[in-house]
């Protein structure tokens, strides 16, 4: 949820992500042994892989060489599955809510067709409370989730790491801009599970934040730092965030910086867990193949041997740049890597600001979309030729979080590209976008929107999501109902009133710096 700026991701999800918030990567995926950092904290608008158009160069002769152009080809009128245009109906699963005895909310969700169980524990402690442990401490949030998973009190790395592969189950910890999750995967029989939520309890309680494993942390994620710089990529999105947010705890990166990684100690990492790994701090998701007596007993095991603490305090809003900026990174390539964007909005938990967050999403997707229907990707990258792919996203926090889009050119087109994009996102917001379409994203977002919770892990990241950000039980039932409302004056001037091209910060990493002659003039 970085969350955030922090991995990877199709722009398919990157919407997903706007509309129903799915997390930005899966909590039970494994990560290194020795970090869990945002090196990829890149852009996710830059993940897109190249597509060749191609042509049919067969030449037919004789008869069939005369082609009547103005008919229609007979096989589309075999498709007669377009013609069913019944409604979606869309059944979103059964949430169940309750609290434990120390006032952790939970949401669960039964499922029986697997033998599994998700659990989602996370806390309002990402890597924007790092300074608040100390004075541009950055890191001390993802060093204290590497570390969780590397050994406790009666286990050293060893023994816990064997543990883990013995019962076969994933359990990971995470820090991201906004959060701090701990995630499990078991199988959900007596003889897995509870030895798997025991593991997970003394990772909490007792984690051994070993000197020699720390030591060895912060070597590996120095060298980890040092390659970033080789990284076009790495080098804009963090230089974005810095001009974006300034002094705002979102300006550094998750992973700490070169700086500040050496001086993170071993009391830090226990000063951060005490501080924000507690009750009052926490939500848990659960999903799975379990009754809810049976959740309810898993949820109070988990939570039973942490401090209550107290609540996160909210974080400071950031302050929008009130001109554009322009900042040009010298970097040897034969392509220049180009981020441009805007602080955008923060997470929507009341039916109004959903709705409008609906809206620029629809907006957003004709406009900046990664698919080829996209007015950027269909000008910039088809007409114009500029790039293999361009896309542009909100990405919410707690915060206001970041409006990016994002995408790479050849040197000698970076100023071009730059401003047809600029061009194109100006016209959309003075002309607006069509009813046609306005439907063709609606329909695709309905059609789609099943896909969400087509499985436990799809589920269980909504249900940590609407935890974290304390949304209403009916989000997703709702869901449908926002998509319908989108009226097209809506959408546009939503657009009109979210996006503001005339004061974007733009950053170039490149070869050549494409505002280099207008500082020649000046």
């Amino acid at each position: 949820m970085t969350q955030h700026s922090d991995l990877l991701q199709t722009r398919k999800n990157a919407l997903n992500n706007t509309l129903i918030a799915m997390p930005t990567a899966s909590p039970t995926f494994k990560k290194p042994s020795y970090l869990h950092i945002g090196i990829l904290l890149g852009m996710t608008t830059l993940a897109m892989n190249a597509q060749a158009d191609t042509t049919n160069t067969e030449e037919y002769r004789g008869s069939a060489a005369a082609v009547d152009t103005s008919t229609p080809i007979a096989a589309l009128s075999k498709l007669t599955s377009l013609d069913d245009t019944t409604p979606l109906k869309v059944t979103v699963p059964t949430i169940q809510t309750f609290k434990t005895q120390s006032g952790v909310p939970v949401r669960f969700v039964q499922t029986t067709t697997l033998p599994i169980v998700d659990i989602d524990l996370r806390f309002n402690a990402g890597s924007a409370r790092d300074s608040s442990i100390r004075t541009e401490g950055f890191g001390i949030a993802n060093m204290t989730a590497t570390m969780l998973t590397q050994g406790a009190k009666d286990l050293d790395e060893n023994a816990f790491t064997r543990a883990v592969e013995t019962l076969g189950i994933n359990l990971n910890s995470s820090a991201y801009k906004d959060m701090f999750i701990v995630s499990l995967r078991s199988l959900s029989d007596d003889k897995h599970l509870l030895p798997a939520i025991d593991l997970m309890t003394q990772m909490l309680s007792e984690p051994a934040f070993d000197d020699d494993i720390l030591a060895r942390n912060k070597a590996r994620l120095l060298v980890g730092l040092q390659q970033q710089k080789q990284d076009p990529n790495s080098l804009a999105s963090i230089a974005f965030n810095q001009a974006l947010y300034g002094e705002h705890p979102y300006a550094h990166p998750s992973a700490g910086t070169l700086e500040s990684v050496p001086s993170i100690d071993k009391q830090q990492l226990i000063d951060f867990k005490n501080r924000y790994l507690v009750a009052a701090n926490a939500s848990i998701a659960m999903t799975g193949n379990l009754t809810l007596n049976q959740a309810k007993k898993l949820a109070e095991n988990i939570t039973n041997e942490l401090p209550t603490g107290q609540p996160a305090v909210n974080l400071p809003e950031p302050k929008p740049l009130n001109q554009a900026q322009h900042i040009h990174i010298p970097f040897p390539s034969t392509q220049t890597t180009i981020l441009m964007g805007q602080l955008g909005s923060k997470r929507a938990t009341n039916p109004k600001d959903q709705q409008q967050q609906t809206n620029f999403a629809v907006g957003n997707e004709v406009m900046a979309g990664g698919n080829f229907n996209a007015r950027l990707m269909t000008e910039v990258r088809q007409n114009l030729g500029y790039t293999y792919g361009i896309s542009g996203s909100m990405n919410p926090m707690l915060a206001r979080g970041p409006y990016q889009i994002g995408f790479a050119t050849r040197n000698d087109k970076a100023r071009a590209a730059i401003d047809a994009s600029l061009g194109i996102i100006n016209d959309t917001l003075d002309k607006g976008i069509t009813s046609t379409e306005m439907r063709l994203t609606t329909d695709n977002l309905k059609n789609s929107f099943p896909m969400g919770f087509a499985s436990n892990t799809g589920i269980n990241g909504l249900l940590g999501m609407m935890n974290f950000y304390q949304l209403p039980d009916n989000y997703l039932t709702d869901y449908i109902d926002r998509i319908d409302q989108v009226t097209l004056a809506g959408v546009n001037q939503t657009l009109r009133n979210t996006l503001n091209p005339e004061d974007f910060l733009i950053v170039t990493v490149g070869q050549d710096d494409p505002w280099k002659d207008e500082k020649t003039k000046k």
